[in-house]
């Protein structure tokens, strides 16, 4: 059993405006209320956050924390190119070496959930694939495997999860990126695969504060997120949505709430830097789905986008 909530640490790898004390501080006060589910990678600050996670895990020996990571693409490439086979990006030898990395980092021997950090659906035929997944789970590597999708492309890993190797699917869902629901989510329910809805805040657009004249420093990658082709766009969607929210209710809480919403969603990971934005998200959990009326208005807000150069 996973928390709604969960928490993301791709801001602890790179991000700028946090410190490695006050992101640990918030790894802490998740656990207190309630949040089990932690979501890493390798490629985030080049192990720091599995790192980081291994000492919360070891802090809590008695506590029931799931760890999920993921195995960084050894070409380097966000997204996947179906240009690239399997046996390119992911030779079995990579993710054995990766496994073990992340196996250390966090003090573990078994990892709850590793997942492929990208991901071409053209990839489920491939018999390294298949044999690599059975052999961690069969020599108990892992617990569970899973695959993370690429951005705003919720149908490149429909055969995946029909092949019967995969336990869980990572993907884009919030209020502008609703299309999981068409056919990616009554898949995973035939098949009984778990949902980690990621990116629910948007890159952070739907927590409130961007602006028209929000910036980040150059190595940040919300600066090539929220540049020129992207931000104003973004703003302006921002305030129509803000238009539709109920008097009082936080946009950062509202757009979780919509998330939750969703039966075919398990968990929901937040990139949570500070305690405060822990207490703030996690109380999302508590005050349950939004109104039948608000959850048809912010459907409305469904926004389909294309990838582009500036979205990898």
């Amino acid at each position: 059993m996973v928390s709604e909530i969960g928490h993301g640490l791709w801001g602890l790898g790179g991000w700028t405006g946090g410190n490695d004390l006050a992101s640990y501080e918030a790894l802490e006060k998740a656990v207190a209320l309630g949040v089990n589910f932690f979501d890493t990678a390798w490629a985030y600050g080049d192990g720091k956050s599995d790192r980081t996670l291994g000492r919360l895990l070891a802090a809590h020996p008695g506590d029931t924390l799931i760890a999920a990571s993921k195995i960084p693409p050894r070409n380097s490439k966000w997204p996947a190119d179906p240009r690239n086979s399997y046996e390119d990006v992911f030779p079995e030898e990579h993710v054995r070496e990766c496994a073990d990395r992340i196996r250390g980092a966090l003090g573990r021997d078994c990892i709850d959930l590793l997942q492929l950090h990208v991901w071409d659906d053209s990839w489920t035929e491939s018999a390294v694939f298949a044999r690599t997944v059975r052999a961690l789970k069969r020599e108990a590597v892992i617990r569970w495997f899973g695959i993370s999708l690429n951005r705003w492309e919720p149908w490149n890993g429909l055969k995946a999860i029909r092949s019967g190797l995969v336990d869980t699917v990572q993907v884009i869902y919030n209020v502008f990126d609703q299309a999981p629901e068409d056919d990616l989510f009554p898949t995973c329910r035939q098949h009984d695969v778990g949902v980690i809805a990621r990116v629910p805040l948007d890159e952070g657009s739907l927590g409130g504060q961007l602006t028209l004249n929000s910036r980040f420093p150059a190595d940040d990658w919300r600066a090539r997120y929220f540049g020129p082709e992207n931000l104003g766009r973004t703003v302006e969607r921002v305030e129509r949505l803000r238009a539709d929210l109920p008097d009082a209710l936080p946009l950062p809480e509202a757009a979780l709430r919509f998330i939750l919403g969703s039966s075919d969603v398990h968990t929901a990971i937040v990139g949570m830097r500070t305690v405060r934005h822990v207490v703030q998200n996690a109380s999302a959990s508590t005050h349950g789905p939004l109104s039948a009326d608000v959850m048809a208005r912010f459907r409305q807000h469904r926004w389909d986008r294309r990838v582009a150069p500036w979205s990898d």
